[in-house]
């Protein structure tokens, strides 16, 4: 998972204090609810993101690309296997907690298959850097221990930085490839935003912690609102950064 580029602008999750430990705030049921679908949505989001590098690595124009894909594949897997086991310290089955995302992110997946090497780099790229966004946001609002877990697997795989020097090179030796990405990206963050958005509404517990910890009951679709419009505004940056319009 990425943190590349918009540190402190989605989230703030430096700028905030400690609201205790998860001995302390998992005796809240709801708290614990919300923790455990954050954690199972990552632990599926980075199994994912493992299957896909490695799948990606088939599209590579040369050796040097694959191993790059494969070693960023790699550090997926150990951030998958951070999640598994926490999940598993906290008493909760892994798999069991992973189920309810595996449907919406397939089907964002099935939606959403790259085409050539430039379109798998860019979906990489910009599903990566929402799900980033994604978590920060929720980050904020979390114990100390999990907080530290969560940051710890959205460090950088080296991916971000890897996919906009390909594609960026790409456009310079071929400009009218820089039209057809920015059309992919486009498609990408639709199809991103809805299924987060299904999956924020679907689970109580989680979208209660998104819109103002634990504490606060019922779905506000204000500040859901705000959330995603925020990560649409990052969304806007990175494809800049990626030299794409959004």
């Amino acid at each position: 998972m990425e943190t590349h580029g918009d540190a402190g602008e989605v989230g703030e999750v430096d700028a905030i204090g400690s609201i205790g430990d998860w001995t302390t705030c998992s005796a809240d049921p709801d708290y614990r609810a919300a923790v455990l679908d954050l954690l199972g949505a990552l632990a599926y989001g980075e199994l994912s993101a493992f299957e896909r590098l490695a799948d990606d690595a088939k599209f590579a124009p040369g050796l040097a690309d694959k191993a790059a894909l494969a070693r960023m594949a790699s550090a997926e897997f150990q951030h998958y296997q951070l999640l598994h086991d926490r999940l598993a310290e906290i008493g909760a089955d892994p798999t069991e907690s992973m189920t309810p995302f595996v449907e919406p992110l397939e089907f964002f997946h099935r939606m959403t298959a790259p085409s050539d090497w430039l379109e798998g780099l860019v979906k990489a790229y910009v599903g990566d850097s929402i799900a980033t966004d994604f978590y920060r946001e929720v980050a904020v609002r979390l114990d100390d221990d999990t907080r530290d877990l969560v940051l710890r697997v959205m460090s950088d795989t080296g991916h971000a930085q890897f996919a906009v020097d390909k594609v960026r090179q790409a456009i310079e030796e071929n400009p009218r490839v820089g039209g057809r990405l920015a059309l992919w990206g486009r498609r990408l963050m639709g199809e991103a935003l809805s299924q987060a958005q299904r999956v924020v509404a679907e689970r109580d517990a989680l979208s209660n912690l998104l819109v103002g910890g634990a504490e606060v009951r019922g779905f506000d679709l204000v500040e859901v609102g705000k959330m995603f419009n925020r990560i649409t505004e990052a969304h806007t940056r990175r494809m800049a950064a990626l030299g794409l319009a959004s």
